[in-house]
């Protein structure tokens, strides 16, 4: 008996009602069962309603299952008493509506010669569909009689080597309207265009909205105000709910002033949703009457308006806006730079392979990275390439298309990392005494960045995950209670700014709005800055964006200039303020979900490790400012931050990176996070289901990284149930977890972290994962990972879990039952000594004046752990003199002038990371000398 190893089918049913097509597909007449049918195909759990992989897998199974029907009678029967053909065709007809190309009349013609027995072309039919599907090329003059004509214009495109996206038509049309579309855009379609697109005819607004959750290929969006609002397709409950969400979030915008048509709302709050989903939809209107009056009421939602009768207009204006998503300036000046034939009179002797091509020892360094490399590299900023300290052409234009691509208001690039980026930052906004509210377990680099400028950090702990040896992240009640205490000691006009990691190492993500709007409420003047060095690709999907930094800013300053706003606001103060102005007690403002004040300024700086999750040169990273205050404040601090901490011999081809990737994810982002986040939800699933993996592994979830209290929603993985249960769980917990991020618990194989890191997955197989602690490992997708990777990794873990768990059956129980080591708990920062806090109240502290004395010889001695740990039992006090550091993760556990505790030394005697940064395992700990 053959059985079909595929999960396509069913998975349809998250996508498509099971009785969900509008009209009706034939199938081939069911006939007696045999014993060689395939077996019923399983729904896959673990499968999100994600169209890329439903899609693809539905016509890959069309085309086994029709091949052995076209070359086996008693297959044919199989499948035809199986109904999985049947099942495919009537969800793929669905489908087929919401992308261009083939269609719904496509699909049903399909089944039509499924009927007729004519399986052979059937097949042909599915075999240029799934060729396009792989990218594969297909023959230019199909053989089937029954195209029509549009069908035989559309397979000469599969075969052309420009790029292809897709519009949205959002109109009520007939069938014979969409054709004459069609047959126009044939006609205007020239050899000289630089991109090849075709339509997709919508008649909804729900139909527009599920069109751009389900299909990356569109681009670009053209409504037309006679659709109407609800489907008459009978979709999933999930896919439902995502268009309900989709439609319930938009911040309310402002009407037309000469108009209160029913009609003008409903296209308005059409462009707003597809525009808060899709920022890199390029909207236009198309209109009859009144035009002239449309156009400048509605210049903030469309691009442009144009009357019925502007074909070609529309057509020029949609080939030009995708090229401006297509252009790479700074990547472009390079190549034009390494065709030019120059004579090379400066400091780079590498440049144009001068020192390299003629060199008889060193050649290989060209065959191995190619000549364009070295005629890439020069040292001078003329010829087009521009100067990254002071750029006016093609860096600027670059950076200023990755401020769009981003939802930033100024971005600016960074050849040396985002630790680098954070003490640009900190230097820009921060000066000496000024107090900085800082996550405690964030990446080194922000210490080491308030160390510098002078800062004083009021350290914030983030929730302790003590059965995993990591932090969580920080809770708002504890950020809104240390603004509330220092407001109660009278200091709050020190502080100046906050800085949170979003998203952890771990993938944790905060709620940037809610943290931002809350803190606003208590101090309206508060600078953000997120580090989102794991978070650069949460730009480009719908749900993941809305927990970016950019993005929150952008809605807080939507939602403070509404009237409701503005009404919630007074009815708050109402209660947080007696009559004499006195503000109630702290309890009060715990409890309630704080509104800033409509006037509150939205300053925020996020930073990002572009190359950690998106396509771009090792160290490429941005800095993205969304700040109203920015050219009063701080442009000119931050410019000399800038050049305080950039190389005034920046790496060009890191800034080309830069460039491209901004290309990439403007073009294919959308497509690229989905499959990520569709794959790691697969690996998980595949995890969770396997029994041996299940006895060996532990995926931990939602529940086990974030407290009860910090989530509303309630689903340990919600991506499992389909994109709604994660749109809902990213819309309302205070904490949620990337799903891209899959952290395994490892404590049954009987081995740490590290040793099944650089034992077991990199010496023996090969794979390569960043993080570990104790009892987890963290392997982390993202947008290069690919479907055969994951089986790589599967297999692997099964081979794996079959060593430890025939290990483990060798051992005597009673010993496996002491064998584990327990974790003490993750220390919190104990405080600054005597000699640098602040005042002993609050718990802020010159970290800077400690560091610079751990400096001096004299004023330093080195203990062992052992001796150390002997003078904190006797009640000595000692004082870090510097930063200790593990890596991974990257954040100090000491930092200078901190006491160093006995709950810090516990945790670092069980710290199985073999890099730790300021800690010699000879000369023991650097700690400060009492002064005399």
């Amino acid at each position: 008996m053959t059985r079909i190893d595929s999960s396509a089918a069913p998975s349809l049913d998250n996508l498509a009602g099971r009785d969900s097509i509008s009209g009706n597909i034939p199938v081939p007449t069911l006939r007696h069962r045999s014993s060689y049918a395939p077996a019923a195909l399983e729904r896959d759990p673990g499968m999100p309603a994600s169209s890329w992989r439903l899609r693809s897998d539905a016509w890959e199974y069309l085309r086994f299952a029709v091949k052995r029907l076209a070359t086996d009678s008693e297959t044919a029967d199989a499948l035809a008493a199986d109904g999985e053909v049947h099942r495919n065709l009537r969800a793929l007809e669905t489908i087929e509506l919401y992308w261009a190309g083939y269609g719904q009349r496509y699909v049903a013609a399909i089944g039509e010669l499924l009927e007729a027995g004519d399986y052979r072309t059937a097949l042909d039919r599915i075999g240029r569909v799934v060729n396009r599907l792989r990218h594969d090329t297909v023959p230019d003059e199909p053989r089937d009689e029954f195209l029509d004509e549009q069908e035989r214009a559309e397979f000469t495109i599969d075969a052309d080597p420009r790029p292809r996206f897709e519009v949205l038509v959002v109109d009520e049309t007939t069938a014979q309207d969409r054709d004459g579309l069609r047959t126009e855009l044939l006609r205007l379609r020239g050899p000289a265009d630089d991109f090849v697109y075709d339509y997709v005819v919508v008649p909804s607004a729900d139909d527009a909205v599920a069109a751009v959750l389900t299909n990356p290929n569109i681009l670009a969006c053209v409504v037309r105000p006679g659709f109407s609002e609800r489907t008459r397709q009978k979709l999933s409950r999930d896919l439902q709910e995502s268009i309900r969400l989709a439609r319930s979030e938009v911040v309310p915008g402002s009407a037309p002033a000469r108009s209160s048509l029913a009609s003008v709302q409903r296209v308005l709050g059409l462009a707003d949703t597809l525009a808060a989903i899709r920022p890199e939809l390029d909207l236009y209107l198309v209109a009859g009457a009144h035009i002239e009056d449309l156009a400048g009421a509605l210049t903030r939602r469309f691009r442009r308006v144009f009357r019925r009768e502007d074909q070609l207009e529309l057509h020029l204006t949609l080939l030009r806006r995708v090229s401006h998503l297509y252009d790479t300036p700074f990547f472009s000046a390079i190549q034009d730079h390494a065709r030019r034939p120059v004579g090379v009179f400066h400091a780079l002797p590498v440049a144009r392979g001068g020192s390299v091509v003629a060199s008889k020892w060193i050649r290989d360094l060209a065959d191995f990275y190619g000549l364009n490399l070295l005629l890439a590299e020069t040292s001078a900023t003329s010829g087009g390439l521009d100067s990254l300290l002071a750029p006016t052409g093609a860096i600027k234009k670059a950076q200023d298309l990755a401020a769009r691509a981003y939802g930033a208001k100024h971005t600016f690039f960074v050849t040396n990392g985002t630790s680098t980026a954070n003490k640009i930052v900190h230097q820009a906004l921060m000066a000496p005494n000024d107090v900085v509210l800082v996550d405690r377990n964030c990446h080194k680099s922000h210490h080491h960045a308030v160390m510098l400028t002078g800062a004083r950090p009021a350290y914030l702990e983030a929730y302790p995950l003590n059965d995993f040896a990591f932090y969580g992240a920080v809770p708002i009640d504890r950020i809104k209670q240390l603004l509330l205490d220092y407001r109660a000691q009278g200091r709050l006009d020190e502080v100046r700014m906050i800085t949170l990691t979003n998203c952890t190492f771990d993938g944790i993500v905060y709620d940037p709005e809610r943290v931002m709007a809350e803190c606003l409420a208590i101090k309206p003047d508060l600078v953000f800055l997120w580090d989102e060095a794991w978070f650069a690709f949460a730009a480009f999907h719908p749900v993941t964006r809305r927990r970016t930094a950019m993005a929150a800013a952008k809605r807080l300053e939507q939602q403070l200039g509404t009237t409701a706003h503005a009404a919630a606001y007074r009815a708050q103060r109402e209660r947080l303020f007696g009559a004499d102005g006195t503000p109630a007690g702290d309890e009060v403002w715990l409890s309630e979900r704080l509104i800033p004040a409509p006037d509150a300024r939205i300053r925020v700086y996020a930073t990002q490790s572009t190359h950690k999750t998106l396509t771009a040169l090792r160290q490429g990273s941005m800095i993205h400012v969304y700040d109203q205050d920015w050219v009063r404040d701080a442009e000119e601090p931050f410019h000399e931050a800038y050049m305080t901490h950039t190389s005034t011999s920046p790496n060009y081809q890191i800034l080309a990176s830069l460039d491209i990737g901004r290309r990439q994810v403007e073009l294919e982002g959308f497509e690229l996070v989905q499959r990520q986040l569709d794959l790691a939800t697969s690996l998980s699933q595949a995890i969770a289901r396997h029994p041996l993996l299940r006895r060996t592994f532990r995926v931990l979830t939602a529940h086990d990284l974030v407290p009860a209290a910090n989530r509303e929603a309630g689903r340990p993985m919600p991506l499992r149930d389909g994109l709604a249960s994660m749109w809902e769980a990213w819309a309302t917990d205070e904490f949620v977890v990337d799903p891209s991020r899959i952290t395994i618990e490892i404590s049954r194989t009987g081995v740490d972290g590290d040793t099944f890191k650089h034992e077991h997955l990199m010496d023996r197989y090969g794979i390569q994962v960043n993080k570990t602690s104790r009892n987890t490992v963290l392997f982390m997708t993202n947008i290069g990972t690919s479907r055969s990777a994951i089986a790589y990794l599967i297999e692997v873990l099964v081979k794996l879990a079959e060593r430890f768990e025939e290990a483990r059956a060798q051992q005597d129980p009673d010993l496996l039952a002491t064998a584990e080591t327990a974790m003490p708990p993750l220390p919190d920062f104990s405080s600054f000594s005597q000699g640098y806090a602040t005042d002993g109240v609050l718990p802020d502290g010159d970290m800077r004046a400690a560091f610079f004395r751990g400096q001096q010889r004299g004023a330093v001695e080195h203990v062992s752990h052992a001796e150390l740990h002997r003078r904190v039992s006797r009640g000595e006090v000692p004082v870090s003199a510097g930063f200790v550091t593990p890596y991974p993760p990257g954040f100090p556990v000491l930092v200078p002038g901190q006491v160093i505790s006995a709950e810090v030394l516990d945790f670092m005697a069980v710290l199985d990371t073999r890099e730790i940064h300021g800690y010699d395992v000879r000369r023991g700990y650097r700690i400060l000398r009492p002064e005399e």
